[in-house]
């Protein structure tokens, strides 16, 4: 992909990504970058194409060669009271004003943007295109999965330390099994179905 059309004389480019749309369980966590165009951060990439191991050496040395970076995380209890794009939203516009210096030009990975000040792009796996997007990719999954692994300490027959929230086959045999815990989403229909039996 030719950025340069997009970039132009920019030279202040945040990029922003977040991981925990999809879970039942969690907060969604947003991460807001800038890069120095020699930031030297070979084989960044989409996350989720990365190892664990391998996010883990970037998050460290990502916060040493950006320029300005920042982490927002939108705890279950907003998810739920205004839904989770709503949240994922404001955990952008929030992230991003926290960047000192302020950025001129904001991409965002996928197809939808929240308003946001000066000039904004969304670009389509732009976390595997864009070194910005892909950094803040790598910034919100490591947090996150962090904070998931805590979650598992404290609620530990949910198995969060394996599908970080995600609605796998594992993680809704155990929701159904021990019923919603403190840190599932109750708006997403699987947990809501079990809080709600006689609705559906």
């Amino acid at each position: 992909m030719n950025l340069a059309h997009i970039t132009g004389t920019h030279h202040l480019v945040a990029g922003i990504d977040e991981a925990g749309r999809g879970p039942l369980a969690g907060p969604v966590v947003v991460a807001a970058v800038i890069l120095p165009p020699d930031h030297g951060l070979a084989g960044l990439d989409d996350s989720k194409r990365l190892s664990a191991a391998t996010r883990e050496s970037f998050f460290g040395r990502i916060g040493k060669v950006a320029e300005a970076w920042a982490i927002e995380v939108v705890e279950v209890e907003e998810i739920d009271r205004i839904n989770i794009l709503r949240a994922t939203f404001k955990g952008m516009q929030r992230a991003l004003s926290r960047l000192e210096p302020v950025p001129t030009l904001t991409l965002i990975d996928g197809n939808r943007a929240p308003e946001l000040p000066g000039e904004v792009h969304t670009i389509v796996q732009g976390d595997h295109w864009v070194p910005a997007i892909s950094a803040a990719s790598i910034l919100a999954k490591v947090t996150r999965d962090r904070l998931m692994l805590d979650y598992h300490r404290e609620y530990p027959h949910y198995g969060f330390d394996r599908h970080k929230g995600y609605p796998t086959a594992d993680h809704l045999r155990l929701l159904k099994k021990h019923g919603p815990c403190p840190i599932h989403r109750r708006s997403f229909a699987p947990v809501r179905e079990l809080l709600e039996p006689s609705l559906f």
